[in-house]
């Protein structure tokens, strides 16, 4: 058995996939969320990275959104209902079923978003730069692979 300290210490010098994994995510939001903060955008939170990347100027359903990122409908729900309070999004009827809603990003969403899109950018260039852009593409094709549903599996 191993104690906690020889497992903390491990984790330092050969970190395994979840740490690895945990790190550059939390590297990656931390410089959009700093970002946004000096763009204007500071009353938005980490938590709401769940949803922004995946919202479409013309609207997407909660649902979708919920399917793309993994979440619940319930914590997609509360995150929308956050966003609209906050005004980076609104809901509209879906013209192609007056029952749905769709999350549309108002100006100021739209504004967010490129600002979050230009620190992606700007980070994943730093990142090829740092290991060479052919072993970035490599890494990202490997990433997209590993992360792809199985057969069988939802």
């Amino acid at each position: 058995m191993t104690t906690t300290k020889r497992r903390s210490e491990r984790q330092q010098w050969n970190p395994d996939l979840g740490v690895l994994a945990s790190r550059l995510s939390t590297e990656t939001q931390t410089g959009v969320f700093a970002s946004l903060r000096v763009a204007g955008h500071g009353d938005l939170e980490m938590r709401h990275g769940a949803v922004l990347p995946y919202l479409d100027e013309d609207g997407i359903r909660a649902t979708e959104l919920a399917r793309l990122s993994g979440r619940h409908k319930q914590v997609v729900g509360r995150l929308v209902d956050e966003l609209e309070a906050l005004g980076y999004v609104e809901r509209r009827a879906d013209p192609g079923d007056r029952r749905a809603k769709l999350v549309i990003p108002t100006p100021q969403g739209l504004e967010a978003l490129r600002v979050a899109d230009r620190a992606i950018a700007d980070a994943e260039a730093r990142h090829a730069e740092r290991i060479g852009r052919r072993a970035y593409a490599e890494f990202r094709e490997a990433m997209r692979a590993m992360l792809a549903p199985r057969p069988g599996m939802s």
